[in-house]
């Protein structure tokens, strides 16, 4: 006679039929435990998704540098300076592509405007010269239109490619293909013929933001070639309040390498190339794989520690059944007592009681991924808080519930085999 026999297991699930009310209230724990795991998990999953996402968006081949005002710089332009000169050279990207090893492409970043106008609509959004490379290192699609051509660099042409937010802004009720925007220059204004709209870049409730400050869904790329010979070097900004003139022969530079591995150690030369030639620190430097690597490792840190927090649940839960079933060996002393002389053995006793334990602890678990798959999906619709329920944690959550459900019956249940017969049978 196999120990695991039919008619032990519906032993087991008969007396748990019986005593229904108890049966449900021992499980509430693994219930909530599974619940909780699940939820948080999905929270934690859903916060770091955006970051994740938007780091990669920018390519992690990709090393930034961007042209930042030193302190001095700031200082002059208040005390109304009509000039004021920083950021990166020519011969800063003359150096990278002759020395540095590794390096697939270089694109140049130029911003050379702030306002524009269509109509008599206005806005204050960046317009940037780049070259055609762009789009593709930083893994952005035109959504209708074309992109900026090698020909529009050759020909300098005056065509733009408008980010979404540029498109709601400017043309709100109509086609902006082959519509013009007038890009301030003082004191005249150039037009740009609308040739590509680039695909929205959406974060949970917020416009995609790049590497903190870039929000490509406000931006208009220009031929970098036109960006030169339309506006030269000098830029005008009009702030609220200030106004100052900035000379700069690039905003910005995307250098990607040519294999993943060779990204940080690029990063590195390209520190040194701007340490020796901008003592006064008008730059920056930003590294999308290091950053990816730093927030992967916050998220596994992050889910350890809210898994572990909602675990304890679980534990709870175990305790809960572990405690119960201990009293129910107790309460049925005589019954176990009455099987054992009808000739049940000590491993028919272990496994009717294991059966008992491992059905709740199952059954709560099942109950519990449904409502923690239910919680999520509430706090995401209502709190307006991106969650992602992943496989694994509603399979880690489960298999847990029953591995809890397994080692905290065990006691109990061995407890129950234990038992004197004789003893069992005199209990009153």
């Amino acid at each position: 006679m196999k120990l695991l026999s039919l008619e032990t297991v519906r032993l087991g699930i008969h007396n748990l039929r019986l005593h229904k009310l108890r049966s449900l209230l021992t499980s509430l724990g693994i219930i909530f435990g599974v619940a909780a795991v699940i939820c948080m998990l999905s929270i934690s999953e859903g916060a770091s998704a955006d970051e994740l996402r938007m780091i990669q968006l920018l390519g992690t081949r990709n090393i930034i540098v961007n042209s930042v005002k030193p302190p001095q710089a700031a200082e002059s332009s208040q005390r109304n300076t009509s000039l004021v000169e920083y950021g990166i050279t020519r011969n800063d990207v003359a150096v990278i592509e002759a020395t540095l090893p590794h390096v697939a492409h270089v694109i140049p970043l130029r911003t050379v405007a702030y306002r524009q106008r269509h109509a008599d609509r206005q806005s204050a959004m960046d317009v940037i010269g780049t070259t055609p490379d762009f789009f593709e290192v930083v893994n952005i699609s035109v959504a209708r239109g074309r992109a900026i051509s090698s020909e529009d660099i050759s020909g300098r042409t005056n065509i733009c490619v408008i980010g979404e937010q540029v498109r709601s802004e400017l043309f709100p009720f109509k086609d902006p293909l082959g519509e013009s925007i007038l890009v301030e220059r003082f004191p005249t204004a150039v037009p740009f013929t609308v040739v590509g709209i680039l695909q929205q870049v959406q974060t949970a409730g917020a416009p995609a933001r790049g590497v903190e400050e870039r929000n490509l869904n406000r931006e208009i790329f220009i031929p970098f070639s036109t960006a030169m010979v339309q506006f030269g070097e000098i830029t005008r900004r009009i702030g609220a309040g200030s106004r100052e003139l900035i000379k700069m022969q690039y905003s910005g530079l995307y250098v990607t390498a040519d294999e993943i591995e060779h990204v940080l150690p690029l990063s590195k030369m390209i520190e040194r190339v701007f340490e020796n030639a901008h003592p006064k620190v008008d730059y920056e430097i930003k590294v999308p794989l290091a950053r990816l690597k730093l927030a992967e490792k916050k998220k596994r840190n992050n889910q350890l520690t809210l898994g572990f927090i909602a675990g304890i649940s679980l534990l709870v839960g175990g305790i809960g059944i572990m405690n119960i079933m201990l009293a129910t060996v107790t309460e049925r002393t005589r019954e176990i007592g009455i099987r054992r002389a009808l000739g049940a053995r000590q491993g028919h006793i272990t496994v009717q009681f294991l059966v008992e334990t491992v059905v709740l602890s199952t059954a709560g678990g099942l109950v519990g991924v449904v409502l923690g798959v239910a919680g999520a999906h509430v706090v995401s619709n209502f709190a307006d808080w991106q969650t992602i329920v992943s496989v694994w944690s509603v399979a880690v959550s489960f298999g847990l519930s029953v591995l809890v459900g397994i080692f905290f019956g065990m006691y109990p249940a061995m407890s129950a085999a234990r038992l004197d017969p004789i003893e069992a049978l005199r209990y009153e």
